[in-house]
């Protein structure tokens, strides 16, 4: 028996039932999306900010300076090696000014740095996300013993003081690739909320008439979850996900800022942030730079997770 994958908030609009009819069930999330001047704002600066990581290569390569490459003649030696110029070195040469010391250009670096810190955001997103959404639907779907020993291992994975392990696992661990490992020790903790979540709902829907009716028809409990249950739980899980990726910038900046997430002269915005403290009194804008771009990355999906859990979810989103 076919399931309805039509998310919950998506069956009535404001315009009616008129206007609904002959639309896809997406194409109305869309369409509410698109309408809130917040999540408007979200989905339009995700996108520019995805797409300027995506291309950070061809971008930086604009201005003329790769993130790397030192500009001696755009600091001042005899100052400490502040930079030349007003805000930080601001100018046709480098378009966000440079970094004070080295004169590496901040444009450059923010770019490959908002590529590193999506990339371990986003992938990091998708281990916690593929990992929860598979316990919380084996535990709420089969029960019993798997569900004590699943619901035993969120509880345990949960009370860990996740930070600290971080940074221990993230320090302890010297020659390997840091962005492989900081996306798999962020989501080693992070799967457990998602699992709830979906757990929850993954109960309240294997009574339904149309999973009882695939039982009696002989359909397999593989068939089932993937068929009847699964599509059920895809409007919250899309929802979360949108609303995990925010916790997992600002990990990442935090382990940055650390010292123990990616290594120089890779480039993050954590890192970036750590490394203009000492800059901050003879050059703000070396620390506003990075701060900014972290702070509306964090902002703008947060802001985009917010709408789409109301429109997705939205008894969940409410106390």
């Amino acid at each position: 028996m076919s399931t309805t994958t039509e998310p919950a908030a998506v069956e009535v609009t404001a315009a009616g039932p008129a206007k609904a009819a002959g639309r896809g069930p997406w194409r109305l999330v869309w369409d509410q999306l698109w309408a809130k001047g917040s999540a408007r704002f979200g989905l339009i600066t995700v996108a520019v900010l995805v797409l300027s990581a995506a291309l950070a290569g061809p971008l930086s390569s604009l201005g003329g300076w790769t993130p790397e490459e030192f500009d001696k003649r755009a600091v001042d030696p005899y100052m400490g090696g502040t930079p030349i110029g007003s805000f930080g070195g601001i100018g046709s040469r480098h378009w966000l000014g440079v970094e004070p010391g080295s004169g590496r250009d901040l444009f450059a670096r923010v770019l490959h740095g908002g590529q590193v810190s999506l990339l371990i955001a986003f992938t990091a997103t998708a281990v916690v996300v593929v990992a929860g959404t598979l316990a919380g639907i084996a535990a709420g779907y089969f029960g019993g013993r798997i569900d004590a020993a699943l619901s035993r291992l969120m509880d345990l994975t949960m009370s860990f003081p996740s930070l600290i392990f971080m940074i221990a696992m993230m320090s302890v661990a010297k020659d390997v690739n840091r962005i492989l490992l900081m996306t798999l020790v962020i989501g080693l903790f992070g799967w457990p909320g998602i699992a709830r979540v979906v757990r929850g709902q993954t109960l309240s829907l294997k009574h339904r008439e149309y999973v009882e009716a695939a039982k009696v028809g002989g359909a397999r409990s593989w068939r089932i979850l993937t068929r009847e249950i699964l599509p059920n739980v895809s409007g919250p899980i899309i929802a979360y996900t949108t609303l995990l990726i925010p916790g997992m910038i600002a990990t990442e900046a935090a382990l940055g800022y650390l010292g123990v997430g990616v290594r120089p002269p890779t480039a993050s915005w954590g890192q970036m942030i750590s490394e203009s403290i000492v800059h901050y009194e003879t050059d703000p804008t070396y620390f506003l730079i990075p701060t900014v771009f972290l702070f509306i990355a964090v902002l703008a999906f947060t802001l985009l997770g917010d709408a789409l859990r109301d429109i997705l979810d939205p008894r969940g989103g409410r106390s």
